[in-house]
């Protein structure tokens, strides 16, 4: 140990000024803010590196698992559970779903009822499945929810599952404003206070949704997801305390349903500041601590689905499901990589399942409790987030809280808007979709695959189901969406447009931009035909013209454009649409001489695309 503590002595602390000096002269003048800092879309910056220092002041350190205001947890493990959920068109067929997928691990069930459910059709759902080990979640009930609970409860009651049963009703009225810009129900309170006595002896059946996965399917950025969130629970709070229940009495009965987007650090910290701050807002009703705690289920992300290389939708979703897992939440659902263009089969979902099983049996992620604690990163990123989310929440507070926003339709519009600049980052590639806005397989067809008749959204609805409403309604747009639309529009035309690569001079400039603009139209489904290198312009185009080339792509460098791209275009005259690969100093003088189409890092890829489809496939 004394030599130990020699070896430690021979080494002189190093202050965060001389870190951050050192980079500074390995930048060789770059700007360290704009180099380094990330500027985040959730409304503040992240650095290069963190320090012990930059926990200091953080009001949340200090505490353990299971301690107020859970931020490291609710409870003392990480046992979250598996959930899986369940459609069917009889009671007999959901039931013997349900029994297959927890024979194969699943733990938690999510139903969905379709139709007007009787007592006996719940007992049909339920047989044989042990409601002491597996949680129940029942969804889309027409309106119907406190006749469900009713029914539910009997069963409950009549088989002594009192102190056991696990489970939920989604009691979602607010779902109507945000997907269809419906009115809210003027009776809410009386359903909610009905809904409430008739599930009140049942400790452990929640009923009271907050449905932020909507927001984060329709494009919300993590913040705001997170804001309006806890401005959602917390008009449940007012509603149902204005009406008498005490605050304890409808804290525990509030499920939170969030959605989990690929950003893998922010979303563990994301769950982490909500736990946080909604027992900071449960408290202020003037609860107990122990009714503070945040019941959070988690599902994967349809914003970032994809239909073309759709086997990617699995490593998006292991990550967003690693994300959930180590931040702690109660139970998680993960997607089948293939529900954008069918309905998921036995092979997709049984993956789903396995990535979840993957997490927890074999990696034991649910052997340790909060693994991000005492990170100095993660714990920087949950205060961060926290200070955003928290300022957006008072926001909504002070305008008359969530409910009188979503009547105005501003929540919607807000969310909206973000979807739409995502929408543009994916079109200028901003933001990366692997296989659909970058590295698409050149060669993959999708019109075949699609079985569904129309696109699903992001809320697991039809686009033409949603109706006109008196306020403006989310809008479920995939990221992939508009491109999707592109490459298929390519692949109905019944053409397949070639685009040459005539690759000259500078060999490494010429191969990097033949691999950026092979990329840059394999976006539109376009067929690519790369070359080596030509000695000579009209070499180049002779190969081209002699492959029925639609169009020609000059690849070279900037010095060499002055030279090459005239003669080329001249070479060409007008037989294939001639494209400049890069934004070259004579990109001006160019364009004097006729030379039109240039693509490079600068330029939406979507638009361009968008407008050599209209020429080529007409």
């Amino acid at each position: 140990m004394a030599n130990t503590e020699k070896l430690f002595d021979m080494f002189s602390p190093t202050s965060t000024e001389d870190w951050k000096g050192k980079i500074t002269v390995d930048l060789k003048g770059a700007d360290f803010d704009k180099k380094l800092v990330w500027r985040t879309n959730e409304g503040f910056n992240v650095q290069p590196f963190y320090r012990r220092e930059d926990l200091k002041g953080l009001a949340h350190m200090g505490t353990l698992p299971g301690q107020f205001p859970f931020v490291r947890g609710t409870r003392d493990n990480n046992d979250w559970l598996i959930r899986q959920q369940i459609e069917g068109a009889n009671p007999a067929e959901i039931n013997r779903e349900a029994i297959h997928v927890i024979d194969r691990g699943v733990d938690s069930i999510g139903i969905k009822l379709n139709r007007e459910t009787t007592a006996a059709d719940l007992e049909t759902i339920l047989k044989d499945i042990d409601l002491k080990k597996v949680e129940v979640n029942i969804s889309c009930c027409n309106g119907k929810a406190a006749e469900i609970a009713a029914i539910l409860v009997d069963y409950i009651k009549a088989n002594g599952l009192e102190n056991d049963f696990r489970g939920s009703i989604g009691f979602d009225p607010f779902k109507r404003l945000l997907r269809h810009g419906l009115a809210f129900p003027k009776n809410i309170k009386d359903e909610a206070i009905k809904l409430y006595n008739t599930v009140k002896e049942i400790k452990n059946l929640r009923c009271f949704v907050v449905d932020s996965n909507l927001l984060n399917n329709a494009g919300a950025y993590i913040t705001q997801e997170l804001g309006y969130a806890l401005a959602w629970g917390a008009e449940w709070m007012t509603i149902l305390t204005e009406a008498g229940l005490t605050p304890c009495e409808v804290a525990g009965r509030i499920k939170f349903n969030m959605g989990i987007s690929s950003n893998y650090f922010m979303e563990l910290a994301k769950f982490r500041a909500a736990r946080m701050l909604w027992a900071e807002i449960v408290k202020a009703y003037d609860a107990e601590e122990e009714c503070c705690k945040m019941m959070v289920h988690a599902v994967t992300s349809q914003f970032n689905q994809t239909i073309y290389d759709a086997h990617v939708n699995l490593l998006r979703s292991q990550t967003e499901t690693m994300s959930a897992a180590l931040a702690g939440v109660d139970s998680i659902e993960t997607l089948p990589f293939d529900l954008q263009y069918k309905q998921p089969d036995e092979f997709s979902e049984r993956i789903a399942r396995n990535q979840q099983l993957l997490l927890r049996e074999e990696s034991h992620l649910n052997k340790v409790v909060d693994p991000a604690g005492g990170s100095y990163y993660i714990e920087t990123l949950t205060a961060s987030i926290a200070e955003v989310a928290w300022k957006l929440f008072n926001e909504v507070e002070e305008q008359g809280g969530f409910l009188t926003l979503l009547e105005k339709g501003e929540v919607q519009k807000k969310v909206n808007e973000s979807g739409v600049k995502r929408h543009t980052d994916v079109a200028r590639r901003k933001e990366i979709l692997l296989g659909t806005n970058q590295y698409p397989n050149f060669n993959e067809k999708a019109l075949d695959k699609i079985e569904k008749s129309g696109e699903a959204c992001g809320c697991g609805c039809k686009n033409d189901e949603v109706v006109d409403g008196a306020v403006e309604a989310l809008v479920f747009d995939r990221a992939a969406s508009q491109f999707e639309q592109l490459r298929l529009d390519t692949e109905r035309s019944g053409k397949r447009p070639k685009v040459f690569m005539l690759t000259i001079g500078n060999l490494a400039m010429r191969l990097a931009r033949a691999q950026f603009s092979a990329n840059f139209f394999g976006c539109a489904g376009y067929e690519i035909i790369d070359n080596i290198g030509f000695k000579t312009v009209k070499e180049g185009v002779d190969a081209a013209i002699e492959k029925g080339a639609d169009v020609v792509v000059l690849c070279s460098s900037d010095d060499e454009y002055a030279e090459f791209a005239p003669e080329a275009y001249k070479e060409l005259n007008g037989r294939a649409m001639f494209v400049v690969a890069g934004a070259p100093a004579c990109m001006e003088d160019l364009k004097a001489q006729g030379i039109e189409e240039f693509i490079h890092v600068r330029v939406n890829v979507l638009d361009t695309l968008v407008k050599f489809n209209a020429k080529l496939l007409n």
